[in-house]
């Protein structure tokens, strides 16, 4: 064990700290985690915990959802400045136009935005639950913010009318048909799992698509020994760990440079010194509530 693993975990017990890391984070920060999962699923379980202190492993949103969930405890980001790519591209005046054009409509929120844009919509989502959260509405028309790619896939699975943003993912946006075309000719046999976030011609080609905790449940199902995986790299530690006799493929591109800013010394200075605190506005916080608290309600 390293040094700095052994620092943080002395901290972790004086501070009556939670550590929970995204499944995208590198894998020494996975491991020095008590929880390791998606940005909700982590979320919840930190409100559940009696921990004082939650350090989140992740880009700020995930930091700012925990936060609006555990409005009492002190949420802190190891990198304040590991901001979603996406997040940004859909700010809270932007929704407010949406509802101008799009009248009467709903506006269906991606959980990766930021605590002001929840604060527009009348209900978050996660890549797991969007499409039993847009069939869940009274509303035909729904406008679904800020992913165009995952709008497009729950479009694909229901009779809303689903009006798209110009948003997306980068990494999953990188993602091309030529290049998965050219891992399933370098391993035929591959089986292909998919995240939503990636472009709907990609996913045509897959033979599953969910959620990273859905990936990690469809590799164990599946009977291939070799699986693409069209999604973040840094799931190949669980993945791995997990089905150790199977071998993991992924888009070389497929990595989240944000994700991997955050390091061990960052989790370390943070329970140190209270860096990185994530503070909301009182009236965002309860803004915020509703949407995160209807999308917990409606989770898979």
């Amino acid at each position: 064990m390293s040094t700095v693993a052994e620092r943080i975990r002395q901290l972790k017990m004086e501070k009556n700290a939670v550590i929970l890391a995204h499944n995208y984070t590198s894998a020494d920060v996975q491991d020095i985690a008590d929880y390791v999962g998606d940005s909700l699923g982590l979320s919840v379980k930190a409100a559940g915990s009696d921990a004082d202190v939650i350090v989140f492993c992740g880009v700020s949103f995930m930091g700012e959802t925990a936060k609006i969930l555990s409005p009492g405890k002190r949420v802190l980001l190891p990198e304040p400045e590991a901001r979603c790519a996406m997040a940004s591209m859909c700010n809270a005046e932007q929704i407010r136009g949406a509802r101008l054009r799009n009248p009467g409509a709903a506006v269906v929120g991606y959980v990766n935005s930021t605590a002001e844009s929840k604060c527009e919509m009348d209900v978050c989502c996660t890549s797991s639950n969007a499409v039993s959260v847009v069939d869940s509405l009274s509303q035909k028309d729904v406008v679904f913010v800020p992913d165009m790619n995952l709008g497009a896939y729950v479009a694909s699975k229901t009779d809303k009318n689903v009006i798209l943003w110009d948003g997306f993912c980068p990494v999953h946006q990188s993602i091309t048909v030529r290049q998965v075309g050219a891992m399933k000719e370098k391993h035929p046999g591959a089986k292909i799992l998919a995240h939503p976030e990636c472009r709907p011609e990609v996913l045509a080609l897959a033979d599953g698509i969910g959620s990273t905790e859905k990936i990690l449940a469809m590799a164990g199902e599946t009977g291939s020994e070799d699986v693409i995986v069209l999604t973040e790299v840094g799931m190949r530690h669980r993945l791995e760990a997990l089905y150790g006799q199977k071998r993991f493929h992924f888009p070389v591109q497929a990595v989240c440079m944000t994700m991997k800013m955050i390091e061990l010394e960052s989790i370390a200075n943070a329970l140190e010194s209270f860096s990185g605190e994530v503070v909301l506005d009182p009236d965002v916080l309860k803004g915020a509530y509703s949407p995160v608290r209807k999308m917990i309600g409606l989770k898979d």
